[in-house]
């Protein structure tokens, strides 16, 4: 890259990408119509994309938990893989994941992709992660391989008191731009087009993550959740405003003259008294005659269900069904939902494995903890659908006793949160229990012991006096 220009470049990178992007997040807030609006034009805006958008988002992370394997068998790579599940609880706790992942997963569905950034913080001595806007992030891959990313760009603004305070630089303008550069060997800092630092990358490998909401194939930037459904929204605002304004003037009727060369004083009220000529003709214009009110809304009808299928989320997801369902005829039901659910779940699921596999690389970096090479990380996610715990109870009982499940992928399936720590209490409730046990019972044949022994003493007594 040209040192001197870099912020010019990237102004000219991704620009179609940038205004996309700027286009979905109007969209998505409601700023929905094209042109001015004209004088006397009635425009309504019923922002269902907004719901659809919280909605799936809302069943996409209904409930995630992870799971660190040890890749051996031996005491201490279950000791190491139980400290690593640990400490990312830790850490997911510090920097309030959960909060972070849904306002990220809403924006990634509007914008079609997203980022999160993986980093040390040197004065809190813990792993900071934080969610970059996307919209100031650019990515280079290798020719044709675009899981292969060989260097990154972050751009973004700070006003002139953040900029002093952070890098003791007071800005010409009242904000500055900084970018940050990243390869897997080098780190560059630049504030409006200086080069303020330049250094070797401190963690060997580029901090960021950049995933897709949906994947089309063969590109690197994902698919907005709203591209297909934004020309419905469109005609369903427009056929509602129309719908509106007609029913607006049917209720306030307009006054047709016919055979009148002029008119003063023709108001439509009660009990107005209209003079008109022998020959002319007075009557209200009737918008609704001959049922057309009907067929606007056998249209809108007709663009609802348009932009359910559309968006893959039938009317069920809403609470709304005309019939009661079972288990299985709601999922049928609710299957165009599921479908798309598991699509971006396994996106996201490799996305937070990455992200973990940093979190424990920085740990064992600048904290000398050891989490082991080969420890196999899982990403638990809840069931989509509410389940009949009873039911699934009995089957992950079944499962178990036959040898074809383990105690902790029993817990993963039913929702428990922490496998491991739950494994461990049950163990230590057996062992107590079986102490226990085996307490009752060494004291049941002791009392067993002196029984005998005092029965015996009376047999030998009797027959002495006998």
């Amino acid at each position: 890259m040209n040192k001197t220009s870099i912020i010019a470049q990237l102004n000219r990178h991704d620009i179609d990408r940038l205004r996309e992007y700027r286009g979905l997040l109007d969209f998505y807030h409601g700023r929905q119509w094209e042109g001015r609006e004209r004088r006397g034009e009635k425009r309504l805006t019923f922002n269902y994309t907004k719901v659809f958008i919280d909605k799936v988002t809302s069943y996409l992370m209904s409930g995630i938990n992870f799971a660190v394997e040890a890749a051996g068998g031996s005491e201490e790579d279950k000791a190491r893989a139980q400290r690593a599940e640990a400490t990312l609880h830790q850490v997911y706790e510090d920097n309030n994941l959960e909060q972070l992942d849904l306002e990220t997963e809403i924006d990634c569905a509007i914008l079609g992709d997203a980022s999160y950034k993986v980093i040390w913080d040197g004065e809190a001595k813990r792993v900071r992660i934080t969610a970059p806007d996307v919209q100031g992030i650019y990515a280079w891959w290798l020719g044709d391989d675009t899981s292969r990313i060989w260097r990154v760009a972050s751009k973004y603004s700070l006003s002139a008191e953040e900029t002093e305070f952070l890098y003791q630089v007071k800005p010409k303008a009242k904000k500055a731009t900084v970018v940050e550069l990243w390869t897997d060997g080098e780190f560059e800092l630049y504030l409006d087009d200086n080069l303020i630092e330049s250094k070797p990358n401190p963690y060997g490998f580029i901090p960021f993550i950049i995933y897709p909401n949906l994947r089309e194939p063969k590109r690197f930037w994902g698919i907005s959740d709203l591209s297909q459904i934004i020309e419905s929204q469109q005609e369903l605002n427009r056929a509602m405003s129309q719908l509106s304004r007609i029913l607006e003037l049917s209720g306030n009727p307009i006054a047709v003259l016919e055979n009148v060369e002029e008119s003063e004083d023709i108001t439509v009220k009660p009990g107005a008294v209209w003079n008109i000529p022998e020959d002319a003709k007075a009557y209200l214009l009737d918008l609704l005659q001959g049922g057309g009110v009907r067929l606007h809304i056998d249209y809108i009808n007709l663009l609802y269900r348009t932009l359910h299928d559309i968006s893959e989320s039938p009317r069920a997801a809403f609470g709304g069904t005309e019939r009661d369902l079972s288990g299985v005829a709601l999922e049928i039901e609710l299957n165009p939902l599921l479908q798309k659910v598991r699509r971006k779940r396994i996106i996201r699921t490799a996305v937070y494995n990455r992200r973990n596999r940093l979190i424990l690389k920085l740990l064992e970096r600048y904290q000398g903890t050891e989490f082991g090479d080969n420890n196999r990380l899982r990403v638990i996610w809840s069931p989509i659908l509410p389940q009949d715990l009873t039911r699934l109870v009995a089957n992950e009982q079944t499962l178990v006793q036959t040898g074809i499940h383990s105690r902790r992928r029993a817990m993963d399936e039913i929702g428990v949160k922490d496998s491991e720590d739950e494994f461990e209490r049950w163990l230590e409730e057996r062992e107590a229990i079986l102490r226990m046990n085996k307490e009752l019972n060494a004291r049941s044949t002791r009392g067993g012991e002196r029984g005998r022994v005092s029965a015996t003493e009376t047999e030998g007594v009797e027959e002495s006096s006998s």
